[in-house]
């Protein structure tokens, strides 16, 4: 092969898509290899590590993206200034690093789309780490260890079959994005409250419930919950079945505080009537027994979003817990109504 640099710029060295399964890279003279920073070599059939890539001592990003690579060698402890290293979409698994790569001064890590069925003690060990990029794998869980990852800002780890999120997630000082859609993952610990710099969380998984605490999350401005039970039961509950006679009866007698006596009614009627429930609007002043709306009552989040709750009233009509009738009152119910159908599209998008 001749002349083997493709260049996107001084520093750039791209040898994408070249079909270069026995690529040698000494090929590339000794002076050139010394002002190379980025260094592409995605779809090129590799199955480990050119020879001399550690010569490319000035090397700040490597991708070796859709390969076949299912191991790296010590080659890559030789590029002491790599701060970016993509390896997506290969056979990568948890063996295939050396154990030394916790040395390296890397800031971010992408092996979305291999074979890891744990997270690297190693990877752990890189107190640089900024970002890490773990999905698409075959992730069980998150270790109690990433808590050592001091200075990560981003964690993807979506597409994965973990089942818990560990509390000690909350002692990342930086971390701003937190991905894990697409796994297994049941309850929210309310610990994850004490991550005060997140900005997006994305949690498409089997949630029934968000704890209160995550109403302490001041600087989230992304919240995506679609998919979770959580949601599909609260979109499923948005039916209204029209109360029985006895129902209404029993809501008239109520309601209107028409006067009755044991002596004029039986014992079940009576018992019936016992078992009112207040309806939660104040405007209203009605009550239901057996039948009543489930919906989504959405509380203030900072106010800019709203998480949802179960909210249960007599009637489609009584859509408002508000009890003000002020004018003032009634434009901010309607822009507390309006927010609220944002967000359940938020939450179903």
């Amino acid at each position: 092969m001749e002349g083997p640099e493709v260049t996107d710029g001084d520093n750039v060295l791209n040898l994408t898509h070249l079909g270069l399964e026995n690529l040698n890279l000494e090929l590339v003279s000794e002076n050139k290899r010394k002002d190379v920073q980025q260094l592409l070599l995605p779809h090129n059939r590799l199955v480990v590590l050119p020879p001399h890539v550690n010569s490319f001592t000035h090397l700040h990003l490597l991708d070796i993206s859709n390969n076949n690579m299912a191991y790296i060698g010590e080659e890559i402890l030789g590029l002491t200034k790599l701060k970016t290293l993509l390896a997506k979409n290969n056979r990568l698994d948890e063996f295939s690093f050396p154990k030394e790569l916790g040395g390296l001064r890397l800031e971010v890590l992408n092996l979305s789309g291999n074979r890891f069925e744990e997270i690297p003690d190693q990877f752990l060990q890189i107190q640089t780490l900024k970002s890490l990029s773990l999905g698409g794998n075959r992730l069980k869980s998150i270790p109690a260890e990433i808590e050592n990852l001091i200075s990560l800002e981003f964690l993807y780890l979506g597409g994965n079959f973990i089942s818990s999120i560990p509390p000690e997630l909350a002692n990342l000082p930086y971390l701003s994005y937190l991905v894990l859609c697409d796994n297994r993952i049941q309850s929210v610990p309310p610990q994850l409250a004490q991550v005060h710099s997140l900005r997006s969380l994305s949690l498409h998984n089997l949630l029934t419930y968000l704890p209160r605490e995550i109403l302490s999350l001041v600087q989230l401005q992304e919240l995506s919950l679609r998919g979770n039970p959580l949601v599909v039961r609260f979109v499923r509950d948005l039916t209204y079945t029209p109360p029985t006679l006895l129902e209404l009866a029993g809501r008239t007698v109520k309601s209107r505080g028409i006067p009755y006596c044991p002596q004029e009614l039986p014992e079940n009627l009576l018992m019936y009537l016992d078992l009112a429930s207040k309806c939660p609007n104040p405007k209203c002043g009605g009550v239901y027994f057996d039948c009543c709306v489930r919906q989504i009552k959405f509380v203030d989040f900072c106010g800019k979003y709203r998480l949802p709750l179960m909210h249960y009233l007599c009637s489609p009509e009584c859509s408002s817990p508000c009890g003000s009738t002020s004018q003032s009152e009634s434009d901010s119910e309607d822009e507390a109504n309006a927010a609220a159908r944002r967000m359940q599209k938020v939450l179903l998008g």
